[in-house]
């Protein structure tokens, strides 16, 4: 799978002045990371999302977002967002606050 290099700067634009952020290559594409929590993660196929099991249904109900899944199994509390989703700025500062609001509350790793 390849990068999308447009959407990690867009990402990087987002999450640039987050604390605890760290990045690295991961499911194929680029992922971000706070306090070493997965936060989301941009691939050529989309933007994904960690928004927290049984907080992703207001994201599921936008065009363009559906649920993630890692083979056949559905990754509750993920979503991902094909790029006419991403694209719209609104829309993606949104799943990244979204996703910054549920992995705080994580403990750190």
């Amino acid at each position: 799978m390849a990068r999308d290099h447009g959407l990690e700067a867009l990402l990087n634009e987002e999450l640039g002045s987050v604390s605890g952020l760290t990045e690295k290559a991961m499911f194929g594409g680029w992922a971000w990371l706070v306090d070493g929590n997965l936060l989301c993660c941009a691939r050529d196929d989309g933007m994904l999302a960690r928004l927290g099991k049984n907080q992703d249904g207001w994201a599921l109900e936008v065009p363009g977002i559906e649920p993630m899944f890692s083979g056949e199994r559905r990754m509750h509390g993920w979503v991902r967002a094909a790029p006419h989703a991403w694209g719209n700025d609104a829309l993606r500062g949104k799943l990244v606050q979204s996703a910054l609001a549920f992995v705080r509350t994580l403990p750190a790793k």
